[in-house]
Protein backbone atom coordinates (compact mmCIF):
# COMPACT_ATOMS: atom_id res chain seq x y z
CA UNK A 1 0.00 0.00 0.00
CA UNK A 2 1.35 3.35 -0.56
CA UNK A 3 1.37 5.51 2.07
CA UNK A 4 1.90 9.77 1.97
CA UNK A 5 3.79 11.29 5.27
CA UNK A 6 3.59 14.78 6.11
CA UNK A 7 4.30 17.21 8.79
CA UNK A 8 1.55 19.28 7.67
CA UNK A 9 -0.11 20.39 11.38
CA UNK A 10 -3.31 21.30 8.58
CA UNK A 11 -3.67 17.70 7.05
CA UNK A 12 -4.33 15.96 10.54
CA UNK A 13 -7.65 14.45 11.45
CA UNK A 14 -7.23 15.34 14.94
CA UNK A 15 -10.70 13.31 15.79
CA UNK A 16 -9.17 10.38 14.34
CA UNK A 17 -5.93 11.14 16.25
CA UNK A 18 -7.88 11.51 19.39
CA UNK A 19 -10.18 8.08 18.89
CA UNK A 20 -6.97 5.98 18.22
CA UNK A 21 -4.93 7.75 21.20
CA UNK A 22 -7.79 7.42 23.61
CA UNK A 23 -7.37 4.35 23.41
CA UNK A 24 -3.55 3.62 24.11
CA UNK A 25 -2.00 2.42 27.02
CA UNK A 26 0.42 5.71 27.55
CA UNK A 27 -2.67 8.38 27.69
CA UNK A 28 -5.95 6.34 27.82
CA UNK A 29 -8.58 8.58 28.13
CA UNK A 30 -6.85 11.76 27.24
CA UNK A 31 -9.62 14.58 26.93
CA UNK A 32 -9.71 16.52 23.34
CA UNK A 33 -8.57 19.46 24.62
CA UNK A 34 -5.56 17.97 26.20
CA UNK A 35 -4.62 16.88 23.02
CA UNK A 36 -4.87 19.26 20.75
CA UNK A 37 -2.88 21.25 23.08
CA UNK A 38 -0.19 19.06 22.56
CA UNK A 39 -0.31 18.28 19.36
CA UNK A 40 -0.32 22.20 19.09
CA UNK A 41 2.93 22.71 20.81
CA UNK A 42 4.88 19.48 19.10
CA UNK A 43 6.11 18.96 15.45
CA UNK A 44 3.33 16.09 14.35
CA UNK A 45 3.68 13.81 11.55
CA UNK A 46 0.64 12.09 9.96
CA UNK A 47 0.60 9.20 7.54
CA UNK A 48 -1.76 9.38 4.97
CA UNK A 49 -3.65 6.46 2.26
CA UNK A 50 -4.21 7.48 -1.28
CA UNK A 51 -7.60 8.65 -0.20
CA UNK A 52 -6.46 10.95 3.03
CA UNK A 53 -7.67 8.57 5.35
CA UNK A 54 -5.12 9.28 8.45
CA UNK A 55 -3.47 5.75 9.36
CA UNK A 56 -0.79 6.48 11.63
CA UNK A 57 0.24 9.67 13.64
CA UNK A 58 3.74 10.59 15.96
CA UNK A 59 4.98 13.86 17.45
CA UNK A 60 7.92 15.30 18.53
CA UNK A 61 8.27 17.60 21.92
CA UNK A 62 10.85 19.79 20.89
CA UNK A 63 12.67 22.96 20.67
CA UNK A 64 14.61 22.63 17.61
CA UNK A 65 18.00 23.07 18.97
CA UNK A 66 19.08 20.89 21.52
CA UNK A 67 16.53 18.13 22.41
CA UNK A 68 13.16 16.08 21.26
CA UNK A 69 11.23 13.68 22.90
CA UNK A 70 9.29 11.13 20.46
CA UNK A 71 5.81 10.19 21.80
CA UNK A 72 2.58 9.09 20.89
CA UNK A 73 3.65 6.85 17.99
CA UNK A 74 1.07 4.32 16.32
CA UNK A 75 -0.14 2.99 12.99
CA UNK A 76 -3.70 1.72 12.79
CA UNK A 77 -3.68 -2.19 13.02
CA UNK A 78 -5.44 -2.24 9.79
CA UNK A 79 -2.25 -0.44 8.11
CA UNK A 80 0.64 -2.75 10.34
CA UNK A 81 3.40 -4.73 8.77
CA UNK A 82 3.39 -2.93 5.12
CA UNK A 83 6.56 -0.77 6.47
CA UNK A 84 4.70 2.27 7.68
CA UNK A 85 6.28 2.75 11.18
CA UNK A 86 9.40 2.44 9.46
CA UNK A 87 8.65 5.13 7.16
CA UNK A 88 6.91 7.73 9.83
CA UNK A 89 10.21 7.36 11.57
CA UNK A 90 12.17 7.93 8.35
CA UNK A 91 10.50 10.88 8.16
CA UNK A 92 10.83 12.09 11.66
CA UNK A 93 14.16 11.56 11.86
CA UNK A 94 15.11 13.25 8.70
CA UNK A 95 12.98 16.43 9.59
CA UNK A 96 15.20 19.30 9.38
CA UNK A 97 13.50 21.22 12.78
CA UNK A 98 15.21 17.65 14.07
CA UNK A 99 18.52 18.17 12.86
CA UNK A 100 22.05 18.49 15.05
CA UNK A 101 20.34 17.68 18.41
CA UNK A 102 22.22 17.14 21.30
CA UNK A 103 19.30 14.78 22.67
CA UNK A 104 16.28 12.95 21.13
CA UNK A 105 14.20 11.07 23.46
CA UNK A 106 11.69 8.20 23.98
CA UNK A 107 9.89 5.73 26.30
CA UNK A 108 8.55 2.73 24.34
CA UNK A 109 7.06 -0.47 26.39
CA UNK A 110 7.51 -3.05 23.14
CA UNK A 111 8.99 -1.27 20.62
CA UNK A 112 12.30 -1.57 21.16
CA UNK A 113 13.85 -3.01 17.66
CA UNK A 114 11.81 -0.79 16.01
CA UNK A 115 13.40 2.79 17.32
CA UNK A 116 17.03 0.86 17.24
CA UNK A 117 17.05 1.36 13.16
CA UNK A 118 17.18 4.49 13.75
CA UNK A 119 19.87 4.97 16.41
CA UNK A 120 18.20 4.99 19.59
CA UNK A 121 19.75 2.87 22.66
CA UNK A 122 18.76 2.20 25.84
CA UNK A 123 19.68 5.39 28.38
CA UNK A 124 23.47 5.28 29.15
CA UNK A 125 23.24 6.37 32.41
CA UNK A 126 19.71 5.82 33.81
CA UNK A 127 20.92 7.42 37.28
CA UNK A 128 20.68 10.62 35.82
CA UNK A 129 17.24 10.85 34.52
CA UNK A 130 14.30 11.31 36.74
CA UNK A 131 10.19 11.77 35.89
CA UNK A 132 6.86 12.72 37.40
CA UNK A 133 5.11 10.12 36.86
CA UNK A 134 0.61 10.35 37.30
CA UNK A 135 -0.46 6.85 35.93
CA UNK A 136 -4.22 7.55 35.45
CA UNK A 137 -4.42 10.74 35.22
CA UNK A 138 -6.82 11.24 32.58
CA UNK A 139 -9.33 8.72 34.60
CA UNK A 140 -9.39 10.73 37.34
CA UNK A 141 -12.86 13.34 37.98
CA UNK A 142 -12.08 16.96 37.15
Amino acid sequence: MNYEISSDPARLDRAAIHAALSRMYWCEDIPRATLDKAIDNSLPFGAYTATGEQVAFARVVTDKATFAYLCDVYVLEAHRGHGLSKRLMEAVTAHPDLAGLRRFSLVTRDAHALYAQFGFTPIAAPQGHMEILLPGLYKRPV
